[in-house]
C-alpha cells in the first residue's frame, strides 16, 4: 500500500480489526519513510455475472430489478422480508458460484422460479405465468397441476390462485 502522504511503497500494518459486522477489515498503517499513519479498509469484491438477454444484449446484473420481480410475485402473500432477502442471497450465491462472467436471463429466471417454488406456490405460479408467457387459462392450469403433482401435496385450488393473483397489464 502506497503512503498517501509521501507516495512511498513500504508501509506496515500496526493494527487490524473487523468492522461492519465482519464484512470489512480496518487496518492502521504507518509509512516506513515519513512515519505518517493512515487507515485503510478492506472488503471482498464479489462480482456478479452480466446478464445476456434473449435478444443477445448484455447488461449488468441488477439486484433491485431482481428484488422488484420477487416482490411483485409475492405481493399480498404471507412471506416475510427476511425470507425474501434470504432467497435473494441464495440466488446471488448460486450465480456467483457458476464462475461464469455472463449468464443467460433464462438461467436467472429459472433460479427465481426455484426460490419462489420453495417460498410460496401462488407466487411461483404468478411469476411463471409472466415469465413463461402463458397464453390462456389452460397453460395456467397445467402449470398448477404440474406443481401439485411434483410436490406430493394436495392439489392446488386453481380458482383460489386465480382469485389471489392481481391483474397484470395484459389481463386487467
Amino acid at each position: 500500500m502506497h503512503c498517501p502522504f509521501c507516495g512511498e511503497a513500504d508501509t506496515k500494518v500496526i493494527d487490524s480489526r473487523l468492522v461492519a459486522e465482519g464484512d470489512q477489515v480496518r487496518r492502521r498503517r504507518e509509512c516506513l519513510s515519513c512515519r505518517e499513519r493512515f487507515t485503510t479498509f478492506e472488503s471482498a469484491e464479489l462480482v456478479m455475472p452480466r446478464v445476456v438477454k434473449q435478444d443477445g444484449t448484455r447488461q449488468p446484473f441488477d439486484e433491485e430489478k431482481l428484488r422488484s420481480g420477487l416482490m411483485k410475485a409475492l405481493e399480498k402473500r404471507p412471506v416475510s422480508i427476511e425470507e425474501i432477502e434470504a432467497s435473494l442471497n441464495r440466488i446471488k450465491f448460486r450465480l456467483r458460484a457458476t464462475g461464469e462472467r455472463e449468464i443467460k436471463s433464462m438461467h436467472l429466471g429459472e433460479e427465481v422460479m426455484t426460490e419462489l417454488r420453495q417460498l410460496d406456490k401462488v407466487a411461483y405460479v404468478r411469476f411463471a405465468s409472466v415469465y413463461r408467457s402463458f397464453q390462456d387459462i389452460n397453460e395456467f392450469k397445467e402449470e398448477i397441476e404440474r406443481l401439485s403433482a411434483n410436490s406430493g401435496e394436495d392439489p392446488v385450488d386453481v380458482a383460489k390462485v386465480l382469485a389471489d393473483t392481481p391483474p397484470t397489464k395484459g389481463n386487467a
